[in-house]
């Protein structure tokens, strides 16, 4: 119960966030124009701003501003269900090698002069394909035990970014390899609409999978041997806890490229807020990444001229977090 009051301001403050992140950038737009013009395209009542105010706020901002809310609700909640998962504080999102294969098969899409729904579809197979290879490793040499699944997402991983800098090595250093480079470094520059479209089915049937199994989720973090008397299959409960993360992962990552940190922090400051309950922390993770990415991509929008990736701000906010992170789990190692 105490962890409703702050569920409900941290979703104030991302309505708000988002309000002000669609009038953010080099045609500065007010919030109360914002209003207006969502209100208006609503209820189908005409507007009293200007039409290029109403096609800046609905036509260009709208769009990456739902990207930047999907991605970043997704990548907290695959963040804060593997770290519940795996009973590891320092567990994220491309802990099994979804980053490292949507980086390979959104490279190679590129490679090959595909087209930008191409490269996000590749992208997005290559995520699910690097995972189910880390899943079939364990499950031949650990029986899919926790410990053996990190280490084969860990080969994985490290094979995929083998790959894909094979992929840079061989593309033209004159056209393609800046549009990997860039791509790889996490970016909303260039989402549409029909990015949305065909991502967010995949990203909220991921998110509903999770909410769904948010009780027995949260019975596991006593331990497989607890869970197991309470009658909860763990092994299926694993398998299901991955696949919707993945999904959720994958999705994400392949509309932004790889944006790191961002499922790794968001937990631990949901934490902070909520609690360490999981029935809490997986809501308060959704709309704090939400409102967190949100933030990020105004900076990366609004600070210079020209666009900050994603991928490099997430990286210099979070690396000194990450440093609390360790100092805190010392005890622990010790």
């Amino acid at each position: 119960m105490r962890s409703y009051r702050p569920l409900v301001l941290l979703t104030v403050f991302t309505v708000l966030t988002a309000i002000v992140s669609m009038g953010v950038g080099h045609y500065p737009v007010s919030p109360l124009a914002v209003i207006d013009v969502l209100w208006s395209a609503s209820t189908g009542r005409p507007t009293s701003q200007p039409s290029v105010v109403a096609n800046v706020v609905l036509v260009v901002r709208l769009p990456r501003v739902l990207a930047a809310m999907l991605v970043g609700a997704g990548l907290a909640a695959a963040g804060a269900a593997y770290q519940t998962l795996f009973r590891n504080p320092l567990a994220s999102p491309a802990i099994l090698g979804v980053s490292a294969g949507a980086g390979f098969g959104a490279a190679l899409a590129m490679l090959l002069h595909a087209g930008a729904l191409a490269v996000q579809g590749s992208a997005f197979l290559g995520g699910l394909f690097a995972v189910g290879a880390a899943m079939f490793i364990a499950g031949r040499l650990g029986k899919g035990t926790s410990l053996v699944l990190v280490l084969a997402g860990l080969v994985v991983s490290a094979l995929f970014q083998a790959l894909t800098s094979a992929l840079k090595y061989v593309a033209d250093p004159l056209d393609t390899l800046p549009t990997i480079v860039f791509w790889l470094l996490g970016s909303l520059g260039r989402v549409a609409v029909r990015d949305l479209v065909w991502a967010a089915p995949f990203a909220l049937a991921g998110l509903a999978a999770l909410y769904l199994l948010r009780w027995p989720t949260q019975v596991l973090e006593a331990g497989d041997d607890e869970a197991r008397t309470l009658g909860i299959p763990v092994r299926k409960l694993r398998m299901a806890l991955i696949t919707a993360a993945t999904l959720m992962t994958a999705a994400a990552v392949s509309i932004s490229g790889v944006v790191g940190w961002v499922g790794l922090l968001i937990p631990h400051l949901a934490r902070l807020i909520v609690g360490p309950a999981y029935t809490a922390l997986l809501p308060a993770s959704v709309v704090l990444g939400a409102g967190y990415l949100l933030l990020v991509d105004d900076l990366c929008r609004g600070t210079f001229s020209a666009e900050l990736p994603l991928g490099i701000v997430t990286a210099i906010l979070g690396a000194p977090v990450f440093v609390v992170i360790l100092a805190r789990s010392r005890r622990q190692w010790s």
